[in-house]
């Protein structure tokens, strides 16, 4: 069993559901396991911010720890955290200042951006100071109701 799994969540992308990774956790963690869900805000550009409501920012990052806590609530040792940075190498450092063992991380749908700029699981499966679990594919994403 490890000690210290990081589940990085993107709670800023419509067809992510946290399920698939949440599981993954679960099943690779014990009763004294610490479980640690992270949320990484990229930081969005001033011109960005001046049309945005004042105190947008604070509510949002108050809604996304609620979020990872009511998540974590389903672990032993659950934490949730919310930190501002570049996702993939701020999951990375965080990683390796926070001796955690496993990092278990969804992937996106393949695509041409992730071709040209690399994904954040693709940086943090480079670069990760530890194992890393991720979940490809249809896995961690919402399930949609077929149409009529």
């Amino acid at each position: 069993m490890y000690q210290h799994i990081l589940v990085p969540l993107a709670f800023d992308e419509h067809d992510r559901d946290p399920a698939g990774p949440l599981a993954a956790a679960r099943a690779l963690s014990g009763p004294d396991t610490r479980v640690t869900l992270m949320h990484v805000m990229e930081e969005a550009p001033p011109f960005a911010l001046s049309y945005m409501p004042p105190g947008y920012q604070d509510e949002l990052c108050e809604a996304i720890e609620a979020l990872l806590d009511k998540h974590a609530a389903g672990f032993p040792r659950g934490d949730g955290v919310l930190i501002e940075g570049n996702a993939g190498r701020s999951i990375v450092e965080w990683a390796e200042e926070n001796d955690v063992d496993c990092i278990v991380i969804a992937s996106h749908r393949a695509g041409f951006r992730g071709i040209l700029m690399g994904s954040t699981a693709v940086q943090v499966v480079r670069h990760a100071p530890c194992s890393v679990h991720l979940m490809r594919g249809q896995d961690h994403l919402a399930s949609t109701p077929a149409a009529d």
